[in-house]
């Protein structure tokens, strides 16, 4: 007769295979989903100029980009969705800089991203949950050069923020 701890170990044994090939066929149809929700025009564009990329879950195109000349780096995504105003087709490109701690910005952080924004000739900051991000919206059927200095535009704003608010120039959090 199997005592209690001897059950639990059984069972342990019995269902730890099939636990262990239940979670790849997971994360493969995770994939699988964020993939057809992601434009393939993007990934045309993106491979022109021979960035790499991830698909991330909403299926927007993840990059990692260099910036300045140390070894900074900047997340940037490439939105799949694109929006309309009247006949205006319109993608955008995100890219944080500062996440508050929860609930709204602090005054002096929110009243910096204004000042910069003003100061922006392409994109302005905006607050998406409790993120600051550096937004550049551009043609929907813009070419891939245009997408390339959206991108690049994106990510210098960010990364030059993410230093200014974190305090500390080596901050690379972004």
């Amino acid at each position: 007769m199997l005592t209690g701890r001897s059950a639990l170990v059984l069972l342990l044994v019995l269902f730890a295979p099939v636990q262990a090939f239940a979670a790849p066929k997971a994360d493969a149809k995770a994939k699988a989903d964020a993939k057809a929700k992601a434009d393939p025009a993007v990934a045309v564009l993106l491979d022109q100029l021979d960035y790499k990329y991830e698909i991330d879950e909403d299926g927007d195109y993840k990059l990692v980009m260099g910036v300045g000349d140390d070894e900074r780096t900047q997340l940037v995504f490439v939105r799949s969705p694109v929006e309309t105003y009247g006949k205006l087709r319109i993608r955008e490109i995100w890219s944080p800089a500062y996440v508050s701690t929860g609930g709204p910005f602090p005054g002096p952080v929110s009243n910096r991203l204004l000042e910069a924004s003003n100061e922006l000739k392409l994109g302005a900051w905006v607050k998406h949950q409790r993120h600051a991000l550096m937004v550049v919206k551009i043609d929907a059927d813009a070419d891939a050069k245009a997408l390339e200095q959206a991108i690049t535009a994106a990510a210098a704003s960010a990364d030059e923020m993410e230093q200014e608010l974190a305090g500390d120039p080596a901050s690379d959090e972004f």
